[in-house]
């Protein structure tokens, strides 16, 4: 049996370096759809790049975060992963007006228990992939904490403490869920 666990929230919050401490003890983990669009957007076209054509990015991420569930299908144990297709959906509503629900239909795609990276100024930095700034994470975030909350999952808001106590928390959350 597979239990697919989604860390989501705040770009620049820690997701992340999150996934990277759980995949170093042994958690199989997928990477964000996002940065690797941009990376195949950069040897490509590059019109599905999020500040060329936000529709076309996020019609793209749902499509990896999709492709992303079917691979990890037969994947036993914990699957944590770094945003998905609640993520895509909502960029999506928000650059289209296509309503995530619609986009999601019916299924619940992870565990009900979702934890989310809150906005964290401290750590928060911009880079060739990040380029929106501390407000628009803090938007990104504020559409995705309504979204996990209208579609009935737990969310479980990530401390802003060290990562190896940071994955303490999420196992200690799923353990007793």
């Amino acid at each position: 049996m597979n239990r697919f666990v989604l860390i989501t929230g705040c770009s620049g919050g820690g997701k992340t370096a999150l996934l990277n401490e759980l995949e170093g003890r042994g958690y199989a983990t997928v990477a964000e759809p996002g940065r690797r669009i941009l990376a195949e957007e950069r040897a490509g076209t590059g019109r599905a790049l999020p500040w060329v054509d936000g529709a076309a990015f996020a019609e793209r991420a749902l499509e990896v975060a999709r492709s992303d569930l079917a691979v990890m299908r037969n994947q036993k144990g914990l699957v944590f992963f770094d945003r998905g297709v609640v993520d895509a959906a909502v960029a999506l509503d928000h650059a289209t007006g296509l309503p995530y629900r619609q986009t999601l239909g019916a299924h619940r795609h992870y565990d009900s228990a979702v934890f989310l990276a809150p906005p964290w100024p401290e750590i928060f930095s911009q880079d060739d992939d990040r380029r929106h700034d501390l407000t628009a994470a803090k938007e990104e975030y504020q559409r995705l904490e309504a979204a996990l909350e209208a579609l009935g999952y737990d969310t479980c808001l990530l401390p802003k403490v060290p990562v190896a106590e940071r994955v303490e928390c999420v196992l200690s959350r799923l353990k007793h869920s």
